[in-house]
């Protein structure tokens, strides 16, 4: 077993939230209403991921639509009965990306506990642009055949793509979060904190556990989190960058948000803390929209 039980799954897991409109893009995206309904939920997917599909796209927007689109995926995960309207009223080519993006919440909320009183104790770093993370995905599948899709995934649920650096609960290290024994047998002798070596080690463990055999991959993924509904989220997570190739930049742009007994409070790049800190103690020292 390699994470157990991972940082992402029992820490990251968001609120819905009720923007309304893209909040991103070159331009400004297609104003959508407030109402929390299925058609405006349809126009914040919409209008965030014509931000995201933009080729010319700049960094900040494509952050700022990054964080749009995982709020409403994560609404519409939390609204099972909007399902069919709110796919119905998407472009055709963004229904199976967002089918996928929605299950994959669900499985991720049922594994994760009660929200947190603390804050943990992680340090939130850049992760490596998505280009390079897109080639070292593909060096590794090119050496051990696990799809990139997968070790893409894999690496979204374990730390949203190196984000977080930081142990699991179980003590799990690095970007792919390895527990040591594992690292020393799968590792390659590389340094478990490091992404191209972390990338390799991951689709070396998969490989040797049948991973590179589609129909041997579930098991595989089992073996890395000992649970179906870890299984599920990453093969949905994989899928969803099959279907649309462009997902795997949206999700890159994914951010750190922390679900607390206080509400849903974003872990910023440059966040940093060797011990878990108290929620109210946070609040006391941050102003009030850090928390949404």
């Amino acid at each position: 077993m390699v994470s157990r039980l991972s940082a992402v799954v029992l820490a990251l897991l968001l609120l819905t939230s009720a923007g309304c409109s893209a909040g991103g893009g070159n331009a400004p995206g297609p104003a959508c209403a407030s109402t929390p309904d299925p058609a405006t939920l349809a126009c914040r997917i919409g209008a965030a991921e014509g931000v995201i599909h933009d080729p010319e796209v700049t960094r900040e927007a494509l952050a700022s639509a990054g964080r749009d689109a995982q709020d409403a995926y994560q609404e519409l995960g939390s609204h099972p009965e909007w399902d069919a309207q709110v796919l119905a009223a998407l472009d055709p080519a963004r229904r199976e990306p967002a089918r996928y993006a929605a299950d994959a919440y669900r499985q991720l909320t049922s594994l994760a506990g009660a929200p947190g009183a603390n804050l943990p104790a992680w340090r939130i770093v850049d992760p490596l642009p998505s280009d390079t993370l897109r080639g070292l995905y593909g060096e590794a599948q090119q050496r051990f055949g696990v799809d990139w899709t997968v070790l893409a995934a894999v690496n979204l649920v374990e730390t949203r793509m190196g984000r977080v650096v930081g142990l699991s609960s179980a003590g799990a290290q690095g970007p792919m979060q390895f527990m040591p024994p594992t690292w020393a047998q799968y590792g390659l002798g590389g340094d478990v904190w490091q992404p191209r070596d972390a990338i390799l080690g991951a689709a070396n463990y998969l490989a040797a556990n049948g991973g590179a055999d589609p129909a041997r991959l579930d098991r595989a993924l089992k073996r890395y989190n000992n649970d179906v509904r870890y299984v599920r989220a990453v093969r949905d997570y994989a899928a969803m960058m099959a279907a649309d190739p462009r997902a795997f930049v949206g999700l890159h742009a994914w951010p750190v948000e922390y679900r607390s007994v206080a509400g849903d409070i974003p872990l910023n790049t440059g966040y940093a803390s060797a011990r878990p800190i108290p929620v109210a103690e946070w609040l006391a020292t941050n102003p009030p929209p850090a928390v949404r």
